[in-house]
């Protein structure tokens, strides 16, 4: 996969958490994944990856967090 795409794919995936979580509305993120489908098989899927991530990471930190707070770190 090119740079461009990754790169491409990692912007559009932090626009649009940023806005569901501006707006209240996680269905922007599904329809900008259909919206790229439609047009490109290989940025949808680096998006979908992209977004996985980054929850995936937000989900972690804060097990992280809750676990030093515990321990009063």
């Amino acid at each position: 996969m090119s740079d461009y795409t990754l790169n491409t794919a990692n912007n559009l995936a932090d626009l649009a958490l940023a806005e569901a979580a501006a707006s209240g509305e996680d269905k922007i993120v599904d329809q900008v994944n259909e919206l790229l489908g439609a047009s490109s098989q290989s940025l949808a899927e680096a998006y979908a990856t992209a977004i996985r991530v980054r929850r995936a990471e937000k989900r972690a930190r804060a097990l992280l967090a809750a676990s030093a707070a515990k321990r009063g770190a």
